[in-house]
């Protein structure tokens, strides 16, 4: 924003131009939902000056229509497959990622002095959020147990040495992603699973798992529920389960008033399809 803007007096940022600073991130590369949070930025900015009295008229800046959620999770079967093509040292901060939800800026700032192994549980600090709120994130067994043994329990508790290589290396072998070499430049061109779908499987899996949706939002760092919502992926496979979970309760009422104790046939098809 301050290259674009550099030239620009407040008061001659106008609608016009603001849309033109959309479209110049757009050109450029940036996904509407970071283009937006940019817009959103200068919205704030302009305002704050409209009620300082800095300028007299505050334009409107619109944001764009927001892009369709990213579809990206893990089966759990599929995410065991990934691990085994994950370096040892890497192991325990994606298993923390796909676990708990937690953004990756913020498991890489936590230290041993916050982990409650006995507990199984780690303290985020206000400092180390995104949304500058301190939270308590559980930790799964599995985790506990790639901690418990490691002799130096000082420092950062996560090693996210080449991450990004680490990742798409792994994702590739598992065949979740691809990695074509382009002429010219030195690292390949990466397509596939991004590190950042581990945070959605995390959510999906937890609200799956039954956990109160305020509790899972508590965990995973989300304030909001509209963005929450754009993590909690819906696939076919719960469309499925929920006309599994009808038809439960339809055989349920039917065993009740008829005293039948046997389910229809079509429902003993399904259960076992």
């Amino acid at each position: 924003m301050d290259e674009f803007f550099k030239d620009y007096p407040v008061p001659r940022i106008t609608t016009d131009s603001a849309r033109e600073f959309a479209q110049s991130l757009l050109k450029a590369g940036k996904a509407n939902g970071t283009v937006d949070r940019s817009l959103a930025l200068l919205r704030r900015m302009l305002s704050i000056a409209y009620e300082d009295g800095k300028i007299q008229n505050k334009p409107k800046i619109r944001l764009l229509k927001a892009g369709a959620p990213r579809k990206g999770f893990l089966q759990r079967e599929k995410f065991d497959e990934l691990l085994s093509h994950i370096p040892a040292n890497t192991k325990p901060l994606i298993t923390f990622l796909y676990y708990c939800g937690v953004r990756v800026g913020e498991a890489l700032q936590i230290t041993w002095e916050q982990v409650d192994l006995d507990g199984a549980i780690i303290q985020l600090e206000a400092e180390q959020t995104k949304n500058a709120d301190p939270r308590t994130v559980p930790l799964p067994d599995v985790l506990v147990g790639m901690l418990e043994p490691v002799e130096d329990k000082s420092g950062a508790v996560f090693d996210g040495t080449n991450l990004r290589k680490v990742w798409q290396s792994a994702c590739a072998a598992a065949k979740l992603g691809t990695l074509t070499e382009v002429e010219g430049k030195a690292d390949p061109r990466y397509n596939g699973l991004l590190l950042h779908d581990l945070r959605r499987s995390a959510i999906r899996n937890l609200v799956r798992a039954g956990v109160n949706e305020r509790v899972a939002m508590s965990i995973s760092g989300h304030k909001t529920r509209s963005v929450f919502d754009r993590y909690n992926i819906v696939d076919e496979q719960d469309v499925v389960q929920a006309m599994r979970k009808v038809q439960d309760t339809a055989s349920l009422a039917t065993v009740k008033s008829t005293g039948k104790t046997r389910l229809p046939g079509s429902r003993r098809k399904l259960l076992t399809a």
